[in-house]
């Protein structure tokens, strides 16, 4: 009897129904030559510290750092059901071998080794590693099934990755916990994702906005804006600093003469953009679709394990192997309308065959898994919830762009002059629309557009035919006020692109790939990072943006460097990949790990800063947990009786509040009108001076009311009385 292990049951019937295995079991599925089983995700983890000795059950910084030797492992209570099961199965006498056949990447290799060890099984193991769950793919997996000694790298890179997150995450969090007697949880990737935050965070803070001004000439048939010759090729160059010149300019050259001094063209072309890994796939669907990174992982999820209709999603790839070729072609034969008829646009030779590109085919550019793809099964696109029927949309549409050609247009240049002044006007004349055709209607979800996207339409506008000597008079001059404004909050998009390249933010599509392995977490993990700063109260959701909370931005401001370092957990990442591949020794990464957890420790105790962390929960004596002390706030003092200011974790509010006092700003009160989150340096400035004005507007208080006034006319406004009355 052989044993398959899946890593979930949903995958384990469908291996089941393949194999033609049929009699069910307790917790298996039984045929003449396999033994169907399956885990339910992690049924062994690391030992607690205090499961390796009981001292450890009493958090005390004497006992720091904890760094066994070996740490072992439990079986987790609620699944210990299924984790017999498994034990039983692959160790009885009648098994002859074990097939592992956990999801093919690094955390399934983890999972089934896990159980493996802790059932101390001794039975040959071989591994299935397939990339998509269509029968024929199970099938293939099957007959090209080889040795888990193969994988082992990936099984070492794993166990590493595990240890490692439990050394750093065990001593940091107890170390700076007990420092500061507040609830704090440290990671090592967690960590330095949450800086990344913090440092948008502040940019945005200490941003001051600059004023200038533009003039635009309407030439009648054409308009153009004025712009500093000198430079041309500064983003600035049409910005003049003062209302006064802007006026004067735009006065003199207003019904004056104005002659084209030059109107090029030149050809331009956008190449086709590369597959889809499930980074840059969750990074847009973000933008796009809304979907949050953790929503669109579960739905190519679903549409992977339950539809069969996607290859495996959690890939860091985005080239294709040149075996993958006749694949392709049974994929494009399954696509459902309205998609076969767009396979007509793509590039194709004269015998119908697709050019193969290294931008697509690249056997160097693919470890573990392909980029993700459509699977060739036809999809019965009326029978998908709408999230997975877009996702499932774009995943296509990506394909067939990957083989349309470039998208081509001419770039249109004119310089009118007039006064002296120089007006330049862009534009756009698209020869070829290319893979853009694709994109030309976007799905009903789609409905938001980059900057990126509302720049290039502003450039497409339509000039008239023009040559070097043509005149026209400036019909009329217009000047518009503009702030330069601060750096976007970061949204699931920017921040995954940030994780994927460890806080650098990176343009270039083919520098980008050359950084991979070197980001924080991988394409399978970084979606849960992000939640977990959102559970922990390190970061919270405005809309579509992320925010460092002040909790946050307190965390970094008392952990080193070395563990808020996104470059530092970069290098960890890029070893853990070198490990996989038997290029790196794993315990050299171990002990580089042992001595940082050391440090971190060693910093807590005798370097750590003086911060009083305002939480909610703080820990008591015997791991009790009592409500936090509030923190006054220096220099602000009550608008309605003169008394002092203090703040906790939710609002601001006056401290003779037990003498009836209830004067109270909550801190996310505007947030929620789509106004700013209140921190203790608005609070300072506004109970100072009654109002503070920012790069995105004025807060100000007036008639028993904060108010906040976006900059721009059209944007809603938020207000928020400064009194809270209790209810009853």
């Amino acid at each position: 009897m052989i044993v398959i292990v899946a890593e979930k049951p949903s995958v384990g019937r469908d291996i089941a129904r393949v194999l033609g295995c049929r009699q069910s079991g307790d917790g298996c599925i039984v045929g003449e030559k396999y033994t169907v089983t399956w885990a339910i995700g992690h049924l062994v983890t690391l030992c607690e510290p205090d499961e390796i000795d009981e001292k450890y059950k009493k958090w005390r910084m004497d006992d720091l750092p904890i760094l066994p030797a070996d740490i072992p492992t439990k079986v987790i209570s609620k699944t210990k059901k299924q984790f017999g099961v498994i034990k039983k199965l692959i160790n009885d006498k009648e098994t002859e071998r074990v097939i592992c056949a956990t999801d093919a990447g690094r955390e399934g290799e983890l999972i089934f080794h896990y159980i493996y060890d802790q059932a101390k099984c001794k039975k040959p193991v071989d591994r299935l590693w397939i990339s998509s769950m269509t029968d024929e793919a199970i099938r293939e997996g099957f007959e090209q099934i080889k040795p888990d000694s193969e994988y082992e790298g990936l099984r070492k890179s794993a166990v590493c990755r595990s240890e490692a997150d439990w050394l750093v995450g065990m001593n940091a969090s107890r170390a700076f916990t007990l420092r500061y007697n507040a609830l704090l949880s440290i990671g090592r990737v967690q960590t330095p994702t949450l800086n990344i935050l913090v440092k948008r965070r502040r940019e945005i803070e200490d941003f001051k906005p600059v004023e200038y001004y533009t003039v635009t000439a309407d030439f009648g048939d054409y308009t153009g804006q004025w712009f500093d010759e000198k430079a041309e090729e500064e983003k600035t160059a049409n910005r003049i600093p003062s209302r006064e010149k802007a006026d004067e300019l735009a006065a003199r050259v207003k019904g004056k003469p104005a002659t084209v001094r030059s109107a090029t063209s030149e050809e331009k072309k956008e190449l086709p953009p590369q597959l889809y890994d499930l980074t840059s796939l969750q990074r847009d669907a973000n933008r796009t679709l809304g979907f949050t990174a953790d929503k669109t992982l579960k739905l190519a999820q679903s549409l992977y394990e339950k539809w069969k209709l996607l290859t495996y999603p959690r890939t860091d790839s985005r080239y294709l192997p040149m075996d993958m070729i006749p694949k392709l072609y049974q994929t494009l034969k399954a696509l459902p309308e309205p998609y076969r008829s767009l396979e007509g646009g793509m590039e194709r030779k004269e015998d119908g065959k697709l050019y193969i590109s290294k931008r697509i085919f690249d056997n160097s550019k693919v470890s573990d898994h392909h980029a993700l793809l459509p699977t060739p099964k036809t999809a019965q696109l009326d029978k998908l919830p709408p999230d997975e029927r877009n996702l499932y949309d774009m995943v296509v549409r990506r394909m067939l762009a990957a083989f349309y050609p470039a998208h081509v247009y001419d770039a249109l240049r004119v310089i009118t002059d007039c006064e002296g002044e120089a007006f330049r006007s862009t534009g756009r004349a698209v020869k070829a629309l290319g893979w853009k055709a694709l994109y030309q209607q976007e799905q009903p979800a789609q409905k938001t557009r980059s900057k990126k996207k509302a720049d290039e339409e502003e450039d497409t506008a339509a000039l008239p035919p023009l040559a070097a000597g043509d005149t026209r008079t400036v019909k009329k001059a217009d000047v518009q006020q503009s702030a330069t404004k601060p750096p976007a909050p970061h949204t699931d998009a920017s921040l995954l692109a940030a994780m994927e390249h460890a806080g650098r933010e990176i343009e270039d599509e083919a520098l980008r790939e050359s950084m991979k392995g070197a980001g924080l977490g991988t394409p399978a993990t970084r979606a849960a990072i992000i939640e977990r700063l959102l559970q922990v109260g390190y970061a919270q959701r405005r809309g579509r943006a992320i925010n460092a909370t002040d909790k946050g931005v307190q965390l970094i401001a008392v952990v080193p460097e070395e563990i808020a370092s996104p470059e530092m957990t970069g290098k960890w990442e890029l070893a853990l990949d070198e490990i996989a591949k038997n290029q790196r020794d794993t315990e050299r990464f171990m002990q580089g790990i042992r001595r940082m957890s050391a440090f971190l420790v060693e910093f807590a105790r005798d370097n750590a800063p003086k911060i009083d962390f305002p939480e909610e929960m703080r820990r008591g004596k015997g791991g009790t947990k009592r409500a936090a002390a509030v923190k006054p706030i220096e220099g602000a003092v009550c608008p309605l009786c003169g008394k002092p200011v203090q703040e906790n974790t939710k609002a601001f509010g006056c401290s003779n509040w037990k003498q009836g006092c209830h004067f109270t700003l909550w801190k996310d009160g505007l947030a929620r009108s789509g106004g700013p989150q209140l921190n203790v340096k608005i609070i300072q400035l506004l109970l100072k001076d009654g109002q503070v004005k920012g790069s995105t507007g004025t807060l100000a208080l007036a008639d028993g009311n904060l108010t906040f006034t976006p900059t721009g006319a059209d944007a809603p406004s938020a207000r928020m009385p400064i009194v809270y009355e209790k209810k009853g």
